[in-house]
């Protein structure tokens, strides 16, 4: 029996809903579930990802969830906050004493301070306030603050004075939060200032480590900040979705799961 008429809109309305049901989706599904060619169910999902709203995969599509908008730092201290703890372990675990490291700005950044406080001969630079209080008075550290315009909400230096500092100075490894990581918009954030300032972040380092729980996987912010390529390393926690990672590893990206 052959399924009513419906237009291209409508059976990608319906294909979004069945996504938000199940949050992945086959051709196959497609072809069973609407009667159409599988040609014509790739082009429903081309068309969809190209409105940002999936993301194709291998013989299908996933839900491209968008990253709400991020509350203040002091605000986000206790959201996913035990994965927090141990990425920011996991990520430290990844420098050497002796090194010289650039923290960025947020909560799992800050984790990784915490892990760093007892490491020898470690010169830090940060534009994070609460990173800076977090190590200030460690004998065995050196720390170096870039100024510049006070973000109140982050509680991070960011704007030209950063960046103009960031020039200034290299990093053996770059530690970056992150507001969104998708497999095809890469990185990015809800606040453009702040990306441009973590642009030029990206630059000082030789090796760049990304922190990002699980939450922050398979999502999109409204400023692009870089490409999947800009990063060497992503550092989440055991509830990070498998295939997302074997995607990253067969970019020539290294995961470390905490």
């Amino acid at each position: 029996m052959s399924l009513p008429f419906i237009t291209n809109v409508d059976r990608q309305a319906q294909i979004l809903r069945m996504l938000e049901e199940r949050g992945r989706i086959s051709l196959a599904d497609l072809t069973a579930t609407f009667q159409i060619s599988e040609a014509t169910a790739r082009r429903d999902l081309d068309a969809l990802a190209e409105q940002g709203k999936v993301q194709r995969v291998h013989g299908g599509a996933i839900l491209l969830r968008q990253s709400a908008p991020e509350p203040p730092i002091l605000r986000r201290q206790e959201e996913q906050a035990e994965e927090k703890e141990r990425i920011g372990r996991a990520a430290a675990a990844l420098v050497q004493d002796g090194e010289t490291v650039f923290l960025g700005s947020g909560t799992t950044t800050l984790q990784v301070a915490r892990a760093l406080r007892s490491r020898q001969r470690l010169t830090v630079l940060t534009n994070s306030l609460p990173v800076i209080n977090t190590l200030a008075g460690q004998a065995n550290l050196t720390v170096v603050v870039l100024g510049g315009l006070l973000r109140d909400s982050e509680l991070s230096f960011i704007g030209h004075i950063t960046e103009k500092a960031l020039a200034e100075v290299r990093a053996d490894k770059v530690i970056l939060g992150v507001r969104a990581l998708s497999l095809e918009y890469g990185l990015t954030n809800d606040y453009l200032p702040e990306a441009l300032t973590d642009r030029a972040i990206l630059q000082c380092g030789r090796q760049v480590i990304l922190v990002a729980d699980h939450t922050k996987l398979n999502t999109v912010a409204a400023a692009f900040l870089a490409p999947l390529t800009a990063i060497h390393h992503l550092v989440t926690d055991s509830q990070a979705p498998a295939d997302f990672l074997d995607s990253l590893r067969a970019l020539g990206i290294q995961v470390t799961i905490a």
